[in-house]
């Protein structure tokens, strides 16, 4: 015997519709032996008792007494109570039937006998029927949920065949690639190549996915305006049941942004480890050359203006100056020089240069300066930006052999969030932007995340260093600021320079500095630890007039100052010295020689000195190499200043 145990293992709930009799009863108790212990009925006499018990309760199936007729159903129905239903119809008519179909009951089954068998029967079909349809309408709404998840994805989404001819695209794909889906089906990806790889990877993508494997990889993809993107992608068989690839699903996501950040950030790690290698090396190179110009001096002062020799000292000392340029400029690029900085109005610095500029781009090319309004001022070293213009004019001249157009503008700009996103290393707020553009012959592609470094130039050899951009470079990464540069083969190049807009404060007067006077007869106690440095500048201050008391490093010349008798007016220290700095040496002896005061030198870089103590570099300090002439100058202008000096910090306190 058929029994509804087979149907469900938890207990069915149905609700029987049908008018109240002999007949209804008798049907009751059929269902409750064919039920077996299994199922809950109720019963409803009429199709507003049916609507109530329906939205009390979960019914798993209605069964409608024929003598019910359709009214019950239809009523069901339209109060959207879709439940697998049976009609009971002894009389063995469909007439019911056909009648709740025309409802639109939900797959209504006719028994026309009410056997226990038969109803057993009819209500396992419309369970199934029901299920099925349920399973159907759930399919649906999967396939719904699961089109709108490609169509709103952001991420690319494509299908092709097997030959790789375009079956669908998604929204995204169109809003990045500027295609939209007409334009690409039956059309293959070839249509994306940008031909900036190479063809192995595409060798290796098929056969990847020919033999049935996931592809991942970066793809460089081109648009349909011409544009490149680059792509982070995946592409995947799908097989047919019998296990065959029919069609290939490819999804990506555009990384652009990302890779543009990291080589951001690749580029501003590897200027900053060429900078700190540059000033590495100056110390020990500024020592060198300040030997071989010193004594290049010394000797020079030992000969006749007739003397057969002197024009290869001349040489010498002329080579060693060109020398400390170069050291110079690397350690402008490394953000490393020493700064003299103010309140500036590029306004007037670009004004000032303009009357110089064109007398170095040529008479052929047409300057233009337009100035921006209400630019407020920017803290840095005016001479150093003066070496910008002039090493970003020297660089247009160069690239318009037959003339051409230089234009400097200036503008006050602020940039916002959406800017830093899409540069990393630069944070939002405002800024003065100088604009230098010409109409030259522009940069190669492949030249371009190249041109700020040092030594790199595509100019043909003894025309160039390769250092005129690296120094602009660090010397807007040393005053706070940045640089763009925009450029395309026959239209020219634009530089774009960035310096963070400061607020004018009242600054303090210059100081007034005494009269050079290249000889003195003070004493000067000289510290330096490079014995060839100390030789020669011991032997210029004695030829100068200086009486010289000389330590090769700071406890000594603790030792050598507390033996002298006499005053010491002067003492020249070296800033970086093994087991004592010469700031930490000069606190010590400020208490036992009070009126003694201090000229720093040093080879290092500036970020090196200050490290080792707080030193005034404007009035105290003075950077190897120098000539002897100006270190003559810079003691008298120690020397002549003290009180001035010691007036301003007093009140800056």
């Amino acid at each position: 015997m058929t029994e509804l145990t087979e149907i469900s293992d938890r207990k069915l709930q149905l609700l029987l519709v049908g008018h109240e009799g002999d007949g209804l009863a008798h049907l009751c108790e059929l269902l409750t032996d064919a039920g077996n212990g299994h199922l809950r009925l109720d019963c409803a006499h009429s199709s507003g008792e049916a609507l109530a018990l329906l939205a009390s309760d979960s019914y798993n199936l209605l069964l409608y007494d024929y003598l019910s007729g359709d009214n019950a159903a239809r009523h069901c129905f339209e109060q959207q109570h879709p439940i697998p239903s049976v009609f009971l119809d002894e009389q063995g008519s469909n007439e019911a039937v056909q009648t709740a179909i025309q409802a639109a009951v939900c797959n209504p089954s006719c028994t026309h006998a009410r056997t226990q068998p038969c109803v057993a029967l009819a209500m396992l079909g419309a369970i199934e029927t029901y299920r099925k349809e349920q399973q159907r309408q759930r399919s649906e709404v999967l396939l719904r949920k699961l089109r709108r998840t490609v169509e709103q994805s952001p991420d690319l989404v494509m299908i092709t065949d097997q030959s790789g001819a375009i079956e669908y695209v998604n929204p995204a794909f169109e809003e990045l690639t500027g295609y939209v889906h007409d334009e690409v089906i039956g059309q293959t990806l070839g249509i994306l190549k940008s031909e900036q790889q190479s063809g192995e990877l595409y060798e290796e993508m098929w056969d990847t996915v020919l033999s049935g494997k996931v592809f991942h990889g970066v793809v460089i993809n081109r648009k349909k305006n011409g544009e490149t993107f680059i792509l982070e992608k995946s592409i995947t068989p799908l097989r047919d049941p019998a296990g065959l690839i029919t069609h290939f699903i490819s999804t990506g996501r555009d990384i652009t942004g990302e890779k543009r950040l990291e080589s951001q950030l690749q580029q501003a790690q590897k200027m900053d480890a060429i900078g700190k290698l540059a000033g590495g090396v100056a110390h020990d190179f500024n020592n060198l050359l300040m030997v071989i110009s010193a004594n290049a001096e010394l000797t020079l002062d030992t000969l006749t203006e007739e003397d057969p020799q002197r024009n290869k000292v001349e040489e010498i000392i002329a080579a060693s100056r060109r020398a400390a340029d170069l050291t110079r400029q690397l350690l402008a690029f490394g953000r490393q020089q020493m700064q003299s900085l103010r309140l500036l109005d590029l306004n007037a610095v670009v004004s000032d240069m303009s009357r110089m500029l064109p007398r170095l781009i040529g008479e052929d090319i047409h300057f233009v300066f337009v100035p921006g309004r209400e630019l407020g001022t920017v803290k840095a070293d005016p001479v150093q930006i003066e070496q910008v213009l002039m090493n970003l004019a020297t660089n247009a001249r160069d690239a318009m052999p037959q003339g051409g157009k230089l234009t400097i503008e200036t503008a006050a700009v602020h940039l916002d969030e959406a800017y830093r996103q899409r540069h990393s290393m630069v944070p939002p707020g405002d800024y003065v932007v100088m604009v230098v553009s010409d109409s030259g012959q522009g940069i190669a592609r492949e030249h371009l995340p190249h041109i700020f470094e040092p030594f790199y130039t595509t100019k043909e050899a003894g025309k160039g260093t390769g250092l005129g951009l690296a120094t602009v470079y660090g010397i807007v990464r040393q005053s706070g600021g940045f640089i763009c540069v925009y450029s395309e083969p026959g239209l020219g190049t634009t530089f774009k320079i960035y310096l963070p807009r400061v607020l004018r404060a009242n600054e303090a007067p210059p100081i007034r500095l005494a009269e050079d006077s290249p000889h003195g007869c003070e004493t000067v106690l000289l510290v330096e630890d490079e014995a060839a440095v100390r030789q020669s500048a011991r032997e210029f201050l004695t030829r100068s007039g200086y009486t010289v008391v000389e330590a090769e490093n700071g406890e000594e010349a603790l030792r050598m100052s507390r033996e002298y008798c006499g005053p010491i007016d002067l003492m020249i220290t070296d800033v970086v010295m093994p087991k004592l700095s010469g700031p930490l040496l000069a606190e010590r002896l400020s208490a036992e020689r009070p009126r003694m005061k201090v000229l720093f030198i040093s080879g290092y870089a500036e970020n090196t000195v200050l490290r080792h103590g707080t030193i005034d570099v404007t009035a105290h300090f003075l950077a190897k190499p120098f000539c002897l002439k100006a270190l003559a100058r810079k003691i008298r202008e120690v020397l002549g200043t003290h009180e001035a000096l010691a007036h301003v910090a007093t009140s800056s306190a």
